[in-house]
């Protein structure tokens, strides 16, 4: 493929909502935009929040005086004549807020759907990712690659930065490289990309979604009346089988991505170059050449398949196979995803505190031959049998911390037996630096010790960026004794 193709598919029809009544269901960083933009709008707006703590009446503050009404501690009820609900994708679709709009006939948005109604003639495509794992990283890799093409992007969507600011703000983009959460999908029926990937499934959310067909149900909206490709992982059955299931335009491919020998029709890994077997001419016999491995940091498995979908999402949009190249040296990813730290006596130590669900943590795991694993935390529901199986072979020992360590005690007791446990029963400011301790004493020069805790933080932590933060300064306090 040549140059990079900017086109569109936005309808002229924005919206009109002056006047409108519209409920929006939430504060926080969501509702609030919403909020402001609606109200922008012309439309009588009213914000419904759970909540009535300092926070929520700082933000109501702020609205009331724009002249939004905002109800606080009272989400449940639908504000009398509401004509449509903007809601947090957080809020679960059980709310009694939604049985009520669904009995008034009431239709209900999220801040996604919401963006993308409002997105004017000739805004830019968007290319977009979900997954249980990744999306940021493949987010950010994909937005790197555009850049490095010479496109007019940011990276949007559950990444941070609103969807609303970027479709309404002043600057203008060639194509937008969008994250979207399985909570944002839920929300999000008239969503339709220009391409898509699902980057993978595992069991996530699920107290939210109430089944795992649901919540795949819910990631495979992504792939709905996409135009070019629907990207998919060919060692994840799951995800192809949402493309199989997608209705899109006519024309619109099925592209897999795969850390072996792509077929054609696919991007994969040949003798350390990551190359594209999908949007070359005659892609039964060509192939062309992406990058090298060495291009990606890091270079773990996971992160490949990552670089892989972002490619794919690229090429569909006609980016050279130079940007591709350009984009990911340039690449640099976030804090606590798979960061090394130091290596302190032959040891090295590696944060990867965003690993916060078994799915993320076998991928970790699987990065590296010989491991002291950090783990635990709140389990959300998770059973770990199936991921301490997979990595046993891996593990030198385990150190366990957090509210829920006696699940992946009893997993490993189970799966692996001969592994070495120390199970930490503290949840103080000086627990990390203990269990960074109790790795050093397990670990053997040439191994790795890994924080891919396979749970949440919130037991012990604010977020998983505390934890991190926390193994990291264990371990540099480690380094500077030894």
């Amino acid at each position: 493929m040549g140059s990079a193709q900017v086109t569109s598919s936005v309808s002229s029809d924005r919206p009109d909502f002056q006047g409108k009544h519209v409920t929006v269901a939430g504060l926080g960083v969501s509702g609030v935009p919403a909020a402001r933009v609606l109200h922008g709008l012309g439309a009588h707006v009213t914000v419904v929040n759970d909540g009535d703590d300092e926070r929520a009446r700082a933000q109501a503050a702020e609205l009331e005086a724009l002249g939004v009404t905002v109800r606080l501690g009272d989400g449940a009820t639908l504000p009398e004549g509401t004509e449509l609900v903007v809601t947090a994708p957080g809020w679960k679709p059980d709310k009694p807020l939604f049985a009520a709009a669904g009995r008034a006939g009431v239709p209900v948005w999220g801040d996604v759907e919401l963006a993308w109604r409002l997105r004017g003639p000739g805004a830019a495509p968007w290319l977009a990712v979900t997954g249980t794992n990744g999306k940021t990283t493949t987010v950010q890799m994909l937005a790197a690659i555009l850049k490095a093409a010479g496109l007019r992007t940011a990276a949007v969507g559950n990444i941070g930065v609103s969807l609303l600011d970027a479709v309404l703000g002043e600057e203008k983009y060639d194509v937008l490289a969008v994250e979207l959460s399985s909570y944002q999908l839920h929300w999000a029926p008239s969503l339709r990309a220009h391409s898509a990937a699902v980057l993978n499934l595992a069991p996530d959310h699920l107290d939210w979604h109430g089944s795992m067909e649901a919540y795949a149900r819910d990631k495979g909206r992504i792939y709905e009346g996409n135009r070019i490709a629907c990207v998919y992982n060919a060692a994840d059955k799951a995800t192809e089988d949402l493309v199989r299931a997608a209705d899109v335009e006519e024309g619109c491919r099925a592209v897999g991505f795969t850390l072996g020998t792509p077929a054609p029709s696919q991007l994969g890994v040949v003798d350390g170059i990551l190359v594209d077997r999908a949007f070359v001419e005659n892609r039964q016999k060509n192939a062309q050449e992406l990058a090298e491995v060495g291009d990606v940091d890091p270079p773990a498995p996971h992160n490949i398949a990552n670089a892989l979908a972002a490619a794919a999402l690229a090429r569909a949009f006609g980016v050279p196979a130079a940007a591709v190249r350009d984009g990911l040296r340039a690449f640099r990813p976030d804090a606590h995803r798979i960061a090394h730290v130091a290596d302190v006596d032959g040891v090295a130590y590696v944060d990867d505190s965003k690993a916060t669900n078994t799915h993320a943590a076998e991928a970790s795991l699987a990065a590296y031959e010989s491991v002291v694993w950090i783990a635990g935390g709140l389990a959300k529901g998770a059973t770990f049998d199936e991921l301490v199986a997979r990595s046993a072979g891996r593990l030198r020992g385990a150190v366990l911390i957090g509210a829920d360590r006696a699940l992946i005690r009893e997993a490993l007791a189970r799966h692996a037996p001969g592994v070495p446990v120390v199970d930490l029963d503290r949840t103080d400011t000086g627990a990390m630096l203990r269990a960074v301790q109790e790795a050093k004493r397990l670990a053997e020069p040439g191994d790795t010790v890994l924080l891919a805790p396979a749970c949440a933080s919130m037991d012990m932590f604010a977020n998983y960026n505390e934890r991190g933060d926390a193994f990291a300064e264990a371990v540099r306090e480690l380094a500077a004794g030894a």
